[in-house]
Order: C-alpha cells, then structure tokens, then sequence
C-alpha cells in the first residue's frame, strides 16, 4: 500500500527497532541512503546497510540479515518484484519500498501490511483497480448448485421440479463461467498494458530529502545529495526534460531558504551529532546556487575541446567521428575567438577573461550550429572561495567510480567507495572520479567511432544491435551495466545521426558486451527510440517473452528489466528470436 505521510507512515515506525536496508547499485540510490544514514544517525537509530545488485544478492542479503530484524527499507530494489513471494518473510516483517522503478508490483501496491510504498504514484501510471486485479469470490458454482439440489425433496412429484432447478443452475453456471472468462481476459489485458514498459519515477534522493525536511534536519548537504540524484536521472537519460524541469522549480525553493545565510556550519559533520545546534570547529562558506549551465561533460575540470569532443550531445550533434565533424568543431573554437592554445589547456589556467565570456560564447554558437537545448538549469556548488563542483560533475565522477573495473576493486568496495565520495572530506575520491570518468567519456567516444567506420551498428529490422566484442580494447569496462548503457544510448543517436532513413529515429537499440569470459556469460541492455517524449522501454517485457517462447536460459536478474544476461553462445538465437517477436 502507499504512504501517504513519510513522518507517521514511516519514519515513526522503523525508528523504533533495527533496520535492515537494502540498497542498489545506482547513483540515484546511494544519494538516498546518504540523506537516510544522516536521519538515521541524528537519532542513533541502529541499522544494517547491504548494497545489492541482483535478485540472487537481495535474496541473500536478506537470509543472512533478517534475524531480529522486523523492518527493511528498500532503496531503488524491490519495487517491481512480489516481494513477500520471493522472500517468502515472518508475518511480522514490514517493508518500506523506496524504488523510482517503475512500474510497481501490483501486489506490493496492494499489500495491506507488509509492504509500504513510499514513493506515490503518478498520474500517468494507470494502476489497475483492486477487483480488476484480484477476485474474491472464487467458490465454485458446482458446489453451489449442488447444495441447492441438496435442499429439494426426494419424492417422485419433485422430479420436473428438480429438473428445472438443474437447467436455471446450468444456465447461470454457463453465465458465471463466461464472466469468469471475460474477468480474465480483461485482467490480462490491464496487467499487460500495466507492465508493458519499464521507466522511472521520482528520484529516491529527492523523496528522502522531503523526510528530512518534514523532520527539520535537512541541510545544504542532505539537499546536495538530493540534486545529484535527481541529476542523475536527467543526464542518463532516466527522465524526460519536463519531469527534471519540475523537480529543478521545488529544488529552488529549498535552496532559498537554506543557503540566505551567508554562513553554513558543517552540516555533515553536526548532522552526526546529537545535536545540530552545536556549531562545528571548521565553518565553512556553504552554499548552492541555481543556474543555467552547458551540456559539456566535466569542462571546467578538463580542457574545452576535450569537453566538446567527448561530451555526447556535441559529439552528435556535430558528427565528430568524421573529417568534416572535426572542422565544424575548429571552427566553432575559431568563431568564438578561442585560440587552439587555449582551448587545448585546462579549464582554470585559460585566460580569466575568456572563461568568463564561455558561456555565452557557447550560448550564441548554439543556435548557429544546430547544438539546440545545449543549456539547461543546473546548481552549482560552492564550497569556500575556490572550490566549486557542478551537479554533474558528481554525477560522472560518481558513475566512474561505482563502474570501476571488478579487477581493479569488488563491487562491494566501490559502492562504498561512491558513497564516500558525497563526503566533502573526501574530495580526493571525488576528483579521483572525474579523472576516471574522463577516461572513460573519451574510451566511449573511440568505441563508438569505431563502431560506426566499421559498420558494426546493425540493423536487424525492428532494432539496431551493438556488440562489443571481446578483446577490443577496454571491452571489460561494458561488463557494467551503467557503462553499457551510455555506450548504447550514444552509438544509437550517433547511428541515427549518420542515417539518411527517417524510420531510424523510430528505432531502439539493443548493446551486449562480454559480462565473464570464463563462464561464457555476456550483457545485454535495451535503450528504447529517441523520439519517445517518455523515455520508456518494452525490452524488459520483450525479454521475458523470448525466454518463455525459447529453450534460451535468459536471466532477467537486474532489477531494471531491460537488463538481462545470457550465455555468449545463445545470443545469435536470442537476437534471432527477439526480431521474429518484434517484427
């Protein structure tokens, strides 16, 4: 069932005992157990934190931890799954579901105790009513009729009388069994059309946050967090533009009335304290500030041509994989008067005077070279007199450092290491992501070049296909499921970029890169058109129905459903199956 207060429904309830939280693998995710841990902390409430990346691992997870445990928090996992089905708990464990998956499990949405549901629904979302879903009245009319018969005389008279008794009895069965049917194939429908796409809500940061401030323990930190995970729904292309431009409207009311002070005491450091009123030894200038910003990856702590170069929006909109791509890019360098010298310097040694002019150099080139809705509203944050991070800067730093390489560190150590990098007294983790990040925008941007100069974009009908081949240089990195799918998203508007064919922008694009050599497993990830106004995706559906319709042993694990892994070997047939089912 949903909650309705956050205070009473929840955060009443689960600080009364020790809590068990389960959290994904994504930013958006660590950003709100961030907020939850301070919250958690400020009142000394005790609680067990696991991060999860699979339903293997949340099952687990929660074998190994349930004991004296009554109450489980959720955070973007759980949501789509029949929860108390698949872990099968005590009668009186209570989940809180915190998960911007959508769409909901309808059985956790009509759970009416076990499971809360915190984040509310939206208004396109199309619940199915209750009665529609599930039907109550399931006695059988057999039994019925027969107690009915039961109640007649045994006598010779009553005969014709039985007898008619017997026909009105076979009619309304016949009658009741084909409402039954009709019931059915209406449920189907509404449960089809119901989960037919997977997409995503709100963001899990941004809901914590408004715990917080319904609490009165919200801070410029805590608010931070909550931007950055509502970035990065925005910059992975999670959420459409209307949805970002509406969480940026309430985000700006909470910066107005946490950062008028001129001066913000260490909020993170006195949020883990019995008491916020107590100032901390090292005062800082905290604050955030709204404004409209470029959509250039990490520019001001890389080189602008670099940043124009490897940023996905100019890349494609420029078609920088090709000879005449990287004219128009000297060119525009050349039209706004930005020598190659210093275009090819770091962001904070260019001329003073021409970082200032930057943007709206940017700005007015922008229309001139088809690089239409290159700004968009962002937050900066500002820490002292020098130190200044954009939003998306964690965002890209923090997807590099979650996405690190399994040979360079376990999952488990850079999950924890993501969550570290949201501490401003980790800066050096922080900046250590955007090296890695750039690392990686600029591998991606090769990758991608490649691809296209070697045709290795297929068209196979109702989609297009990427595989990464095993051996390419740095194909390892694709073994993450969030490096996979920026690669996907940027080859297939790269591919529609250099199309000539109107019907490609109508297209998805399925990617798969190698997931382990030695068990011969591969990834695949699904990225629905571009022309969807709602980023909306059918492959979670799509999948399923291939693994029913063949012998292929395709798991659907993730808990984004357009995430599935297969054998290496079995991914010919899986392609060959998925065009046959789509076409």
């Amino acid at each position: 069932m949903f909650v309705e207060d956050l205070v009473k429904g929840f955060y009443d309830i689960i600080s009364k005992n020790k809590i068990l939280i389960l959290v994904n693998y994504d930013v958006d995710a660590i950003c709100a157990v961030k907020i939850l841990q301070c919250i958690l902390r400020f009142d000394n409430i005790i609680y067990v934190l696991v991060p999860v990346k699979t339903t293997t691992e949340f099952k687990n997870a929660f074998e190994e931890q349930k004991v004296d445990v009554k109450h489980v928090v959720l955070i973007n996992c759980g949501g789509t799954l029949d929860i108390i089905e698949i872990l099968e708990p005590e009668e009186d464990i209570i989940f809180f579901v915190v998960d911007s998956h959508r769409p909901t499990e309808i059985c956790n949405i009509y759970s009416s105790s076990q499971v809360r549901v915190l984040t509310p629904p939206d208004d396109d979302e199309n619940i199915p009513d209750f009665e529609d879903i599930f039907n109550e009245n399931e006695s059988s009319d057999d039994d019925i009729g027969s107690e009915e018969l039961d109640e007649g005389g045994s006598d010779v008279d009553n005969v014709e009388e039985q007898q008619n008794k017997r026909r009105k009895l076979d009619q309304n069965a016949h009658i009741k069994r084909n409402e039954r049917r009709r019931w059915d194939e209406n449920r189907k429908k509404l449960l089809f059309d119901y989960t037919q796409f997977s997409y995503y809500g709100r963001s899990a940061a941004m809901l914590m946050f408004d715990l917080a401030w319904k609490l009165h323990r919200e801070s410029v930190d805590l608010l931070w967090w909550g931007i950055v995970g509502v970035t990065e729904q925005y910059i992975l292309g999670k959420t459409e533009r209307m949805r970002y431009l509406k969480e940026v409207e309430l985000i700006a009311g909470h910066i107005g009335r946490l950062c008028d002070s001129t001066l913000n005491h260490d909020d993170e450091e006195n949020m883990s304290q019995s008491s916020i009123s107590k100032p901390s030894n090292t005062n800082t200038h905290l604050r955030i500030e709204s404004e409209k910003d470029l959509l250039l990856a990490l520019y001001r702590h890389w080189t602008i041509e670099c940043s124009l170069r490897y940023s996905m929006f100019t890349a494609v909109s420029l078609k920088l994989w090709t000879i005449k791509g990287e004219k128009r890019l000297k060119q525009i360098l050349a039209e706004m008067g930005l020598p190659l010298a210093e275009s090819r310097q770091m962001y904070n040694s260019m001329d003073l005077s021409l970082r200032k002019q930057f943007y709206g150099m940017m700005e007015k080139m922008s229309n001139a070279h088809n690089l239409l809705q290159m700004t968009y509203p962002s937050f900066m944050l500002h820490q002292g007199f020098k130190t200044r991070y954009q939003c998306a800067d964690y965002v890209y730093s923090l997807v590099a450092t979650l996405e690190t390489d399994s040979r360079e560190n376990p999952p488990t150590q850079c999950f924890y290491n993501t969550l570290d990098s949201l501490s401003r007294s980790k800066k050096d983790l922080l900046d250590q992501g955007i090296e890695k990040a750039k690392w990686i925008l600029t591998n991606m941007f090769r990758h991608v070049q490649a691809a296209l100069d070697m045709r290795q974009v297929i068209l196979a009908g109702p989609f297009y296909y990427l595989i990464i081949q095993e051996g390419t240089l740095h194909s390892q990195h694709y073994s993450n499921p969030h490096c996979l799918m920026m690669i996907a998203s940027f080859a297939l508007r790269a591919q529609i970029a250099s199309s000539h064919k109107t019907k490609s922008t109508r297209l998805p694009l399925i990617a798969s890169a190698t997931l382990n050599s030695e068990q011969e497993t591969c990834l695949i990830v699904g990225i629905p058109p571009i022309t969807e106004t709602m980023p909306r995706s059918f492959f979670g559906k799509a999948f399923s129905q291939v693994a029913k319709n063949t012998n292929i042993e395709v798991k659907l694990k993730y808990f984004d459903s357009s995430i599935a892994e297969l054998k290496t070997k079995d991914r010919p047939k899986f392609f060959d199956s998925l065009t046959a089912l789509l076409s």
